[in-house]
């Protein structure tokens, strides 16, 4: 997948194609070529998650230092 692509992925969507890698991984039906490119894949979302839920918390960070007597740290 493009990271241009993966990058327009929410948060749900990129952890939904995660989990379906795991399942996959999981399986034994999958030989060693297709397991290494199921987790390099996996690594791409994974990385895309990491990312979204960091934008989150920069952004409730924000959101709470702009209430009244600041909210405590996170």
């Amino acid at each position: 997948m493009e990271n241009a692509n993966l990058e327009k992925l929410s948060f749900e969507q990129a952890l939904k194609k995660l989990e379906t890698i795991v399942e996959k991984l999981s399986g034994s039906d999958t030989d060693l070529d297709d397991m290494l490119a199921l987790y390099a894949d996996g690594i791409k979302y994974l990385k895309q998650c990491q990312s979204k839920l960091s934008e989150a918390e920069a952004k409730i960070k924000i959101l709470s230092e702009e209430l009244p007597g600041k909210a405590e740290e996170m």
